[in-house]
């Protein structure tokens, strides 16, 4: 009517909430979904750790790869492909990498225990190939040693304390001992898995301060011990400390001593796991 005051249409007020909230509903769901589509890709994935270099021939590896003093480990599954050491000889490192239908370029992260010849002979050659890497040291490496990394224009971190590599894997930090010393941690369905270079500062010490890190039972520890010079009281001492601590399996090797690895497999039996260059350690997630 003419004069009359306009009123809102009620109805259309409500309508236009109702709108409102349904935008905002569709876009808290469309980003947890997103969300939720990034976890189920990483969840899913195995976690796989394939030893590259190894002075043990595992019994099932795969043809043309040569044993040889010294350790590498690559880990698939975490956020990030990971190069755990480098071994001794570049020439063995490379034909092991490629025997094991490794891609060098797909590795994203690289983590050096220490700054000793049998795990860092193949990394330079290595950055030759792939220097888009993040390169982690333990703090204490020489200038020169990090220089010659640096020369590649790889990202170099050198690491004092426990830090993350990334989702689903993390540096234990430099351990101090005879000579200072990081291991790695990563993170599985079944619980942690530590991986060792050559454990100088005590493997029980490296285990422990990787159970208190995570809070988390330890599934499984592997990689070099240094127990060549040990006697059999003072292993046996450190296996029952393993045991203490919850570790379910065990796969000894490199500088651990023949002697040691026996006793490690007699006292975890059917929960001992042979480690050798070729060996596949596969732990779904």
């Amino acid at each position: 009517m003419p004069g009359a005051e306009a009123r809102p249409f009620k109805g259309g007020i409500k309508m236009k909430k109702m709108f409102c909230f349904l935008f905002v509903f569709f876009l808290i769901f469309s980003a947890a979904n997103i969300n939720l589509a990034v976890d189920v890709e990483t969840e899913g994935k195995a976690i796989t750790m394939t030893i590259l270099y190894d002075n043990y021939f595992h019994q099932k590896g795969g043809e043309g790869l040569i044993p040889h003093w010294g350790f590498a480990c690559l880990i698939e599954g975490t956020e990030k492909t990971i190069l755990f050491d480098t071994g001794t000889k570049s020439d063995v490192f490379l034909n092991n990498i490629k025997r094991s239908n490794v891609e060098p370029k797909k590795v994203e992260s690289v983590v050096i225990s220490h700054n000793h010849g049998d795990h860092t002979g193949g990394l330079l050659t290595f950055l030759g190939i792939n220097p888009k890497v993040s390169v982690y040291i333990p703090v204490s490496a020489s200038k020169e040693w990090a220089a010659r990394i640096e020369k590649f224009k790889a990202k170099m971190i050198a690491v004092a304390q426990p830090l993350e590599i990334c989702k689903g894997a993390w540096s234990t930090g430099e351990i101090q001992g005879p000579f200072n010393e990081q291991s790695l941690i990563v993170d599985t369905a079944k619980g942690l898995v530590v991986i060792t270079g050559c454990a100088h500062p005590n493997i029980a010490k490296i285990v422990e301060k990787s159970k208190t890190l995570r809070n988390k039972k330890i599934y499984m520890v592997f990689g070099g011990f240094h127990l060549m010079r040990k006697s059999d009281v003072q292993v046996k001492e450190i296996i029952k400390k393993f045991k203490e601590l919850g570790v379910q399996k065990v796969g000894a090797t490199h500088c651990t001593g023949d002697k040691a690895i026996q006793l490690f497999k007699d006292a975890y039996g059917k929960n001992y796991v042979p480690m050798g260059v070729g060996r596949i350690i596969k732990i779904d997630n």
